[in-house]
Protein backbone atom coordinates (compact mmCIF):
# COMPACT_ATOMS: atom_id res chain seq x y z
CA UNK A 1 0.00 0.00 0.00
CA UNK A 2 1.53 3.34 -0.84
CA UNK A 3 0.85 6.95 1.26
CA UNK A 4 -0.99 8.73 -1.60
CA UNK A 5 -3.81 10.39 -0.39
CA UNK A 6 -6.45 7.51 -1.51
CA UNK A 7 -9.25 9.88 -2.65
CA UNK A 8 -7.89 13.21 -0.96
CA UNK A 9 -8.44 15.81 -3.65
CA UNK A 10 -6.53 18.75 -3.82
CA UNK A 11 -9.69 20.77 -4.57
CA UNK A 12 -11.05 19.83 -1.14
CA UNK A 13 -7.66 20.65 0.96
CA UNK A 14 -7.69 23.95 -1.15
CA UNK A 15 -11.02 24.13 0.17
CA UNK A 16 -10.72 23.81 3.27
CA UNK A 17 -7.62 26.26 3.21
CA UNK A 18 -9.72 29.39 2.11
CA UNK A 19 -12.09 28.93 4.29
CA UNK A 20 -9.76 29.14 7.46
CA UNK A 21 -8.54 32.11 5.98
CA UNK A 22 -11.35 33.58 5.99
CA UNK A 23 -12.27 32.48 10.00
CA UNK A 24 -8.56 33.57 10.68
CA UNK A 25 -9.02 37.08 9.83
CA UNK A 26 -12.32 37.39 10.98
CA UNK A 27 -10.92 36.61 14.83
CA UNK A 28 -8.28 38.12 14.65
CA UNK A 29 -9.88 41.82 14.50
CA UNK A 30 -12.68 40.36 16.58
CA UNK A 31 -10.11 39.14 18.95
CA UNK A 32 -8.56 42.98 19.17
CA UNK A 33 -11.57 44.88 19.15
CA UNK A 34 -13.34 42.31 21.81
CA UNK A 35 -10.28 42.36 24.19
CA UNK A 36 -10.81 38.65 24.08
CA UNK A 37 -7.43 36.03 24.48
CA UNK A 38 -9.88 32.94 24.08
CA UNK A 39 -11.17 34.55 21.02
CA UNK A 40 -7.50 35.30 19.68
CA UNK A 41 -6.22 32.27 21.08
CA UNK A 42 -8.75 30.61 18.42
CA UNK A 43 -7.16 32.59 15.71
CA UNK A 44 -4.12 31.79 16.68
CA UNK A 45 -5.04 28.20 16.59
CA UNK A 46 -7.11 28.60 13.22
CA UNK A 47 -3.86 30.36 11.70
CA UNK A 48 -1.86 27.51 12.52
CA UNK A 49 -4.66 25.16 10.60
CA UNK A 50 -4.28 27.33 7.52
CA UNK A 51 -0.35 26.48 7.65
CA UNK A 52 -1.34 22.50 8.60
CA UNK A 53 -3.27 22.30 5.58
CA UNK A 54 -0.83 24.21 3.34
CA UNK A 55 1.70 22.24 4.25
CA UNK A 56 -0.30 19.14 3.71
CA UNK A 57 -1.53 20.02 0.11
CA UNK A 58 1.98 20.53 -1.05
CA UNK A 59 3.47 17.61 0.40
CA UNK A 60 0.97 15.64 -0.72
CA UNK A 61 1.72 16.93 -4.61
CA UNK A 62 5.36 15.92 -3.40
CA UNK A 63 4.54 12.58 -2.54
CA UNK A 64 3.36 11.42 -5.44
CA UNK A 65 6.38 12.45 -7.61
CA UNK A 66 8.52 9.24 -8.84
CA UNK A 67 10.96 7.62 -7.70
CA UNK A 68 14.56 8.32 -9.23
CA UNK A 69 17.93 7.40 -9.06
CA UNK A 70 18.87 9.78 -7.03
CA UNK A 71 15.46 9.52 -4.63
CA UNK A 72 15.19 5.98 -5.01
CA UNK A 73 12.32 5.77 -2.39
CA UNK A 74 10.49 8.57 -4.01
CA UNK A 75 9.10 10.92 -1.91
CA UNK A 76 6.85 9.14 0.00
CA UNK A 77 8.68 10.50 3.74
CA UNK A 78 7.27 14.12 3.09
CA UNK A 79 4.10 13.34 3.84
CA UNK A 80 5.54 11.90 7.43
CA UNK A 81 7.71 15.22 7.89
CA UNK A 82 5.17 17.54 7.23
CA UNK A 83 2.64 15.49 9.74
CA UNK A 84 5.38 15.47 12.45
CA UNK A 85 5.70 19.50 11.53
CA UNK A 86 2.52 20.36 12.05
CA UNK A 87 1.62 18.33 15.34
CA UNK A 88 5.00 20.05 16.77
CA UNK A 89 3.28 23.55 15.70
CA UNK A 90 0.74 22.38 17.12
CA UNK A 91 2.50 21.49 20.73
CA UNK A 92 4.03 25.10 20.91
CA UNK A 93 1.22 27.14 20.49
CA UNK A 94 -0.05 25.32 23.00
CA UNK A 95 2.41 25.89 25.73
CA UNK A 96 2.40 29.48 24.39
CA UNK A 97 -1.04 29.90 24.97
CA UNK A 98 -0.72 28.35 27.96
CA UNK A 99 2.04 31.12 29.18
CA UNK A 100 -0.68 33.77 27.72
CA UNK A 101 -3.71 32.72 29.65
CA UNK A 102 -2.15 32.22 32.98
CA UNK A 103 -0.69 35.93 33.17
CA UNK A 104 -4.23 37.20 32.05
CA UNK A 105 -5.78 35.00 34.58
CA UNK A 106 -4.31 36.72 37.37
CA UNK A 107 -5.02 40.11 35.11
CA UNK A 108 -8.80 39.46 33.73
CA UNK A 109 -9.58 42.65 30.98
CA UNK A 110 -13.14 43.41 30.27
CA UNK A 111 -14.46 41.40 27.04
CA UNK A 112 -17.09 42.15 24.45
CA UNK A 113 -18.80 38.77 24.99
CA UNK A 114 -21.19 39.32 22.47
CA UNK A 115 -18.73 39.79 19.61
CA UNK A 116 -16.70 36.98 20.92
CA UNK A 117 -19.80 34.70 20.81
CA UNK A 118 -20.76 35.72 17.10
CA UNK A 119 -17.01 34.92 15.80
CA UNK A 120 -16.83 31.66 17.77
CA UNK A 121 -19.76 30.10 16.32
CA UNK A 122 -18.46 31.01 12.70
CA UNK A 123 -15.54 29.54 13.70
CA UNK A 124 -17.68 26.25 14.59
CA UNK A 125 -19.47 26.27 11.22
CA UNK A 126 -16.06 26.94 9.24
CA UNK A 127 -14.09 24.57 11.06
CA UNK A 128 -16.94 21.95 11.11
CA UNK A 129 -17.22 22.26 6.85
CA UNK A 130 -13.66 21.51 6.79
CA UNK A 131 -13.52 18.52 9.24
CA UNK A 132 -16.39 16.90 6.38
CA UNK A 133 -14.10 17.74 3.55
CA UNK A 134 -11.13 15.61 5.13
CA UNK A 135 -12.92 13.00 7.71
CA UNK A 136 -13.28 10.16 5.21
CA UNK A 137 -9.12 10.54 4.78
CA UNK A 138 -8.09 11.22 7.81
CA UNK A 139 -8.04 7.85 9.21
CA UNK A 140 -5.63 6.41 5.97
CA UNK A 141 -3.07 9.09 6.18
CA UNK A 142 -0.78 10.35 8.90
CA UNK A 143 -0.27 14.02 6.74
CA UNK A 144 -4.27 14.26 6.57
CA UNK A 145 -5.01 13.03 10.13
CA UNK A 146 -2.51 15.74 11.40
CA UNK A 147 -4.78 18.53 9.64
CA UNK A 148 -7.74 16.89 10.75
CA UNK A 149 -6.81 17.39 14.19
CA UNK A 150 -5.66 20.56 13.81
CA UNK A 151 -9.12 21.37 12.69
CA UNK A 152 -11.49 18.93 15.05
CA UNK A 153 -9.15 20.57 17.35
CA UNK A 154 -10.31 24.42 16.46
CA UNK A 155 -13.47 23.06 16.07
CA UNK A 156 -13.88 22.45 19.99
CA UNK A 157 -12.04 25.19 20.91
CA UNK A 158 -14.34 27.40 18.52
CA UNK A 159 -17.05 26.21 21.19
CA UNK A 160 -15.64 26.55 24.26
CA UNK A 161 -14.68 30.56 23.09
CA UNK A 162 -18.65 30.51 22.44
CA UNK A 163 -19.13 29.19 25.70
CA UNK A 164 -17.15 31.50 27.56
CA UNK A 165 -18.72 34.07 25.70
CA UNK A 166 -22.31 33.88 26.87
CA UNK A 167 -20.30 32.66 30.25
CA UNK A 168 -18.96 36.39 30.16
CA UNK A 169 -22.22 37.61 28.53
CA UNK A 170 -25.29 36.77 31.61
CA UNK A 171 -22.28 36.94 34.54
CA UNK A 172 -19.88 39.23 33.64
CA UNK A 173 -17.24 36.37 34.80
CA UNK A 174 -14.28 37.54 32.97
CA UNK A 175 -11.55 35.18 34.19
CA UNK A 176 -13.24 32.38 32.40
CA UNK A 177 -12.06 33.86 28.97
CA UNK A 178 -8.51 33.06 29.93
CA UNK A 179 -9.09 29.78 31.83
CA UNK A 180 -11.15 28.54 27.99
CA UNK A 181 -7.84 30.02 26.93
CA UNK A 182 -6.03 27.66 29.11
CA UNK A 183 -8.42 24.48 27.92
CA UNK A 184 -7.73 25.11 24.43
CA UNK A 185 -3.87 24.75 24.48
CA UNK A 186 -3.94 21.64 26.80
CA UNK A 187 -6.18 20.12 24.39
CA UNK A 188 -3.70 21.08 21.59
CA UNK A 189 -0.65 19.44 23.83
CA UNK A 190 -2.23 16.30 24.07
CA UNK A 191 -3.72 16.22 20.42
CA UNK A 192 -0.33 16.11 19.45
CA UNK A 193 1.84 14.48 21.56
CA UNK A 194 0.83 10.79 19.44
CA UNK A 195 1.03 12.63 16.24
CA UNK A 196 4.50 13.59 17.22
CA UNK A 197 5.63 9.90 18.79
CA UNK A 198 4.39 8.11 15.87
CA UNK A 199 6.01 10.42 13.07
CA UNK A 200 9.76 10.42 14.66
CA UNK A 201 9.01 6.46 15.26
CA UNK A 202 9.08 6.47 11.04
CA UNK A 203 11.50 8.90 10.47
CA UNK A 204 13.54 6.82 12.52
CA UNK A 205 12.90 4.06 11.21
CA UNK A 206 11.64 2.19 14.08
CA UNK A 207 9.85 -1.40 13.45
CA UNK A 208 6.26 -0.99 13.91
CA UNK A 209 4.75 -1.69 17.41
CA UNK A 210 1.72 -4.06 16.03
CA UNK A 211 4.07 -6.36 14.61
CA UNK A 212 6.24 -8.90 16.56
CA UNK A 213 9.51 -9.99 14.61
CA UNK A 214 9.74 -13.21 17.27
CA UNK A 215 6.47 -14.24 15.29
CA UNK A 216 7.30 -13.35 11.98
CA UNK A 217 10.35 -15.73 12.53
CA UNK A 218 8.31 -18.65 13.77
CA UNK A 219 6.22 -18.32 10.61
CA UNK A 220 9.15 -18.23 8.55
CA UNK A 221 10.40 -21.76 9.98
CA UNK A 222 7.02 -23.57 8.96
CA UNK A 223 7.82 -23.34 5.58
CA UNK A 224 10.15 -25.98 3.89
CA UNK A 225 13.44 -26.18 3.01
CA UNK A 226 13.81 -22.75 5.03
CA UNK A 227 15.95 -23.43 8.24
CA UNK A 228 16.08 -19.91 9.79
CA UNK A 229 15.93 -15.76 9.36
CA UNK A 230 18.14 -13.89 10.55
CA UNK A 231 19.70 -10.06 10.68
CA UNK A 232 16.33 -8.47 10.03
CA UNK A 233 15.49 -5.14 9.40
CA UNK A 234 11.85 -4.03 9.69
CA UNK A 235 10.53 -0.42 9.11
CA UNK A 236 7.90 1.85 7.56
CA UNK A 237 8.21 3.81 4.86
CA UNK A 238 5.46 5.89 5.49
CA UNK A 239 2.14 5.81 7.69
CA UNK A 240 1.28 2.32 6.58
CA UNK A 241 3.79 1.02 3.49
CA UNK A 242 5.79 -1.61 5.97
CA UNK A 243 9.59 -2.83 4.61
CA UNK A 244 11.18 -6.09 5.83
CA UNK A 245 14.85 -6.54 4.67
CA UNK A 246 16.37 -10.32 5.65
CA UNK A 247 18.62 -13.13 5.74
CA UNK A 248 16.91 -16.62 4.77
CA UNK A 249 18.95 -19.72 5.68
CA UNK A 250 18.01 -22.76 3.57
CA UNK A 251 18.39 -26.40 5.16
CA UNK A 252 19.42 -27.61 2.11
CA UNK A 253 21.25 -26.68 -0.97
CA UNK A 254 18.21 -26.14 -3.21
CA UNK A 255 18.67 -25.28 -7.04
CA UNK A 256 17.84 -21.43 -7.70
CA UNK A 257 14.35 -22.22 -8.80
CA UNK A 258 13.86 -23.82 -5.81
CA UNK A 259 14.81 -20.64 -3.76
CA UNK A 260 12.93 -18.63 -5.65
CA UNK A 261 9.92 -20.15 -4.53
CA UNK A 262 10.19 -20.69 -1.24
CA UNK A 263 11.02 -16.93 -1.26
CA UNK A 264 7.39 -16.30 -3.12
CA UNK A 265 5.97 -18.03 -0.11
CA UNK A 266 7.52 -15.98 2.44
CA UNK A 267 6.44 -13.24 0.73
CA UNK A 268 2.95 -13.58 0.14
CA UNK A 269 2.92 -14.89 4.05
CA UNK A 270 4.41 -11.52 5.33
CA UNK A 271 1.84 -9.59 3.55
CA UNK A 272 -0.90 -11.57 4.20
CA UNK A 273 -0.50 -12.01 7.99
CA UNK A 274 1.43 -9.33 8.74
CA UNK A 275 0.46 -6.37 6.17
CA UNK A 276 4.23 -6.34 5.39
CA UNK A 277 4.06 -4.55 1.38
CA UNK A 278 7.83 -4.83 0.83
CA UNK A 279 10.05 -7.58 1.37
CA UNK A 280 14.04 -7.97 0.08
CA UNK A 281 15.40 -11.58 1.32
CA UNK A 282 19.03 -12.79 0.95
CA UNK A 283 19.16 -16.51 0.60
CA UNK A 284 22.02 -18.39 2.08
CA UNK A 285 23.35 -21.81 2.43
CA UNK A 286 25.76 -23.22 5.32
CA UNK A 287 27.13 -19.14 5.19
CA UNK A 288 29.13 -18.23 8.41
CA UNK A 289 27.55 -15.05 9.79
CA UNK A 290 25.92 -13.78 12.44
CA UNK A 291 22.60 -15.85 13.04
CA UNK A 292 20.89 -13.75 15.53
CA UNK A 293 17.32 -12.32 14.66
CA UNK A 294 18.22 -8.63 14.93
CA UNK A 295 21.76 -7.73 14.20
CA UNK A 296 23.06 -5.93 17.10
CA UNK A 297 26.80 -5.47 15.99
CA UNK A 298 27.12 -1.50 14.54
CA UNK A 299 26.51 -1.94 10.50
Amino acid sequence: MDIHLHGVSGGRLLLAIVFNVVITVAQIVGGIISGSLALLSDALHNFSDVSALTISYFAQKISTKRATKSGTFGYKRAEIIAALFNSSVLAGIGIYLVYESVIRFYNPQPVVSSLVIVLGMMGVVVNGGSIWLLEAEAEGNMNIRAAYLHLLGDTLTSVAVVAGGVAIYFWHIYWVDPLVSILIALYLIYASISLILESADILMEFAPKHIDIDKIAEEVGKIPDIKNIHQIHLWRLGDREVFLQAHLDFGKNVTLKEATQRIEEVEKMLKERFGITNVVLQPEYMRDDEKDLIRRREL
